[in-house]
């Protein structure tokens, strides 16, 4: 019975530890902090893909303003452990918290009261399986928790919903299971033309059973379909980052996607002005990924120490 509790201790304490949030943005070279962020009540995952929640997070704070961003410029989101911590010497998310990178906007009338679950979303980036064992949660670790993409050149000009989101996978082998981590940022889109994109919603845009959503990361995998519509491109490509070893879902196009997205660094500094670099996958850089995997069984063993 000790043995029992102390496993579920255990288990407890590495996948608090290892849960994260989305909660500060860049424009270009200019970091906003989190001045445009509905930031989370915590930083537990949402898991239920029907529940309103799945748009921006449960019990997200209004944020505290607008930030401006220029169509076809680019943008960084950022994740980390815990509020307000930006340590680089500590993943973004860890405890083998594997999963795609995935980034959503809605234009909306007024981004400040806008409901999440209400908007009408299309996907603007993405990246998911790079090699077999490398995530786009890799990405994020190894680039102090930045994650940037371009904003569509063709949409229109005013104020949108930006979500960021990481599903991790490491629990992910049964319905139920896999762990979403998302935030929304609150912006003003400057220029640009007259882009429609099609839309999804959330909730509606995921099922429980996806094969982005229902996988067992401990499988012998070898591709990886990520979840929701093909990335939105002005060109209509389909596009986004990802490796040749994973796949688009069934519902979209199968056409090979363009790494049009960018990862980018942030160099650590204890000065006050934060340093970002950018790699591109489009041209033909390769992102540099952090120490090798730790724990990978980490928390199926303490299930299993807990089921003994």
């Amino acid at each position: 019975m000790k043995f029992a509790s102390l496993a579920s201790s255990l288990l407890l304490a590495a996948s608090v530890s290892a849960h994260a949030t989305f909660q500060e943005f860049w424009v270009g070279s200019t970091d906003e902090v989190g001045t445009c962020v509905r930031l989370p009540v915590s930083n537990s995952p949402v898991t239920s893909v029907t529940s309103n929640d799945i748009a921006c997070n449960a019990g997200a704070s209004a944020s505290p303003g607008l930030c401006t961003v220029a169509a076809g410029g680019q943008v960084s989101v950022e994740m980390h452990q815990q509020p307000g911590d930006r340590t680089c010497t500590t993943e973004a998310i860890g405890g083998n918290h594997d999963g795609p990178v995935i980034v959503y906007m809605a234009k909306v009338d007024d981004a400040s009261t806008a409901v999440g679950s209400s908007a009408k979303w299309f996907k603007v980036a993405e990246l998911g399986l790079i090699s077999i064992d490398v995530w786009g949660t890799d990405s994020l670790n190894s680039n102090c928790g930045k994650f940037t993409f371009t904003i569509p050149s063709c949409i229109p000009a005013g104020q949108y919903l930006i979500r960021a989101e990481v599903i991790a996978l490491h629990v992910a082998g049964s319905v139920g299971g896999a762990q979403f981590y998302m935030s929304c940022y609150t912006v003003t889109v400057t220029g640009g033309g007259s882009a429609s994109p099609a839309t999804v919603s959330f909730p509606g845009a995921y099922s429980a059973t996806d094969p982005g959503i229902l996988f067992d990361l401990y499988g012998g995998y070898t591709s990886y379909t990520i979840p929701g519509p093909a990335v939105f491109t002005c060109s209509g490509s389909t596009s986004g980052v990802t490796s040749t070893s994973s796949s688009r879902a069934s519902s979209s196009s199968s056409t090979s996607r363009a790494s049009s997205t960018s990862s980018s660094s942030r160099a650590s500094s204890s000065s006050s002005t934060r340093a970002s670099s950018s790699t591109s996958a489009s041209s033909g850089g390769s992102p540099l990924y952090g120490p090798e995997r730790r724990l990978v069984l980490q928390e199926r063993q303490v299930f299993s120490i807990y089921a003994i």
